[in-house]
């Protein structure tokens, strides 16, 4: 009995067991193949390398463009104008930053082509730049370069010494007036390294007396309350042939309220304006007929409790040196000023003109009446308020003679 199975089965039943097993190999065969296909998905007609349909290629060659930057990398001494350049050849340029140790960033433009960079402004002297560019080939691949150079060290400088002072609060008739301690030989250049702004905007325009000396004014006295700006870019400015500037400084001042006093020569009287309603009548005495005051609109431009006038400055040899005079404000460089007068009698104030072309009014010596007429004026007045002579027998003052452009017309100021 024990044998009988293992008989059946190396007999017919052998048979039959093999017969039983073929399902299981198509099982088997079906279960690999499912396999296969749920790990390779149901795409099996793609080529094994990857590029079949629907496959996604990375184009990894490189791009066409070519940035070239010029000055070189590590070059030193570099001009402050026109020697960088940023170019693209085989693309377009997309970025370009240029910017100093400090990230300050200096403005430029892409041309419209794309195929050039250019700075708005000069560069700053004896400064390091780092300079960053990418461009696009036309299949949008992108190329890069980076540099670094240095300006140069000037070896002559120039500065622009202003009025009025920063943080200051000034006169309706105060210019921005900017003197440069050397001659400019590029007005151009300088001049828009240069910016004057105002809060309420107002239209500002600069006007050069000579070579040394620009000034900015609105066409009219600036209106009470207005806050001005004035920025001096000038480091890197190249104003003469080897002559850089070295300065970069940013002045505000606020306008105050409006004082405009009138003398009339003939009447010996001036009268005191402010914000529109006149609020003081005073008693003059004007240049005499053979030493007449200018006429005109003059600024204060210094205010001086006590100076000293000697005939010998102002060509008048030794007619006249007084060590004490009160309460005396500059009008013009030449010399004319509004002061006090205590040497003159009391009765020479609103009949006669007796001085060498200053505008006096009474005073005490030493100035310690605040009550007399001199001190009133001193004591209301700020630098840039304006005093307009009318009716003398002299001449209108120029307008560079101290800070009185008012005296030329805009349309001439503009041109």
């Amino acid at each position: 009995m024990n044998g009988h199975p293992i008989s059946e089965a190396g007999t017919g039943t052998g048979g039959e067991r093999r017969g039983r097993r073929a399902p299981g190999l198509l099982a088997l065969a079906v279960g690999s193949l499912l396999l296969v296909t749920a790990c390779g998905g149901a795409e099996t007609t793609g080529a094994a390398d990857g590029k079949g349909a629907g496959a996604k290629v990375d184009d990894t060659s490189a791009s066409q463009a070519v940035v070239t930057i010029a000055p070189k990398e590590g070059a030193a001494d570099v001009a402050t104008s026109g020697a960088l350049k940023v170019s693209a050849a085989q693309g377009k340029l997309s970025a370009v930053k240029v910017a100093d140790p400090k990230g300050k960033e200096v403005g430029g433009r892409i041309a419209a082509d794309g195929l050039s960079w250019a700075p708005d402004r000069h560069l700053a002297a004896a400064t390091k730049y780092t300079v960053h560019a990418v461009a696009k080939d036309a299949r949008g691949r992108q190329s890069a370069k980076d540099t670094t150079f240095t300006t140069l060290v000037p070896q002559n400088t120039f500065i622009g010494q202003y009025t009025p002072e920063d943080g200051s609060t000034v006169g309706v008739g105060m210019p921005v007036s900017i003197h440069f301690t050397r001659g400019i030989t590029a007005p151009e250049d300088v001049e828009k390294a240069i910016t004057v702004t105002a809060e309420p905007a107002v239209e500002i325009e600069p006007h050069w007396f000579g070579n040394d000396r620009l000034d900015f004014r609105p066409e009219k006295y600036w209106a009470a309350g207005t806050k001005v700006t004035l920025r001096l870019d000038l480091d890197g400015v190249e104003g003469r042939p080897g002559v850089y500037g070295k300065q970069a400084k940013t002045v505000k001042f606020t306008v105050g309220r409006s004082q405009v006093s009138t003398v009339d020569a003939k009447s010996h009287r001036m009268k005191v304006v402010r914000d529109g309603e006149q609020i003081k009548d005073i008693p003059i005495s004007a240049g005499a007929p053979s030493t007449t005051t200018y006429n005109g609109q003059m600024v204060i431009s210094e205010k001086l409790k006590v100076t000293r006038m000697n005939g010998d400055t102002v060509g008048f040899g030794g007619e006249y040196d007084i060590k004490d005079v009160p309460h005396a404000m500059r009008l013009s460089t030449s010399g004319t000023f509004i002061h006090g007068n205590y040497w003159g009698g009391s009765g020479i104030f609103g009949s006669t003109n007796t001085s060498h072309g200053c505008v006096g009014l009474r005073d005490v010596r030493g100035g310690w009446d605040g009550k007399t007429p001199a001190a009133w004026l001193f004591d209301n007045s700020l630098i840039g308020d304006v005093v307009i002579v009318k009716n003398s027998k002299d001449k209108v003052i120029q307008p560079d003679n101290g800070l009185n452009g008012w005296n030329m017309d805009w349309s001439e100021w503009v041109e």
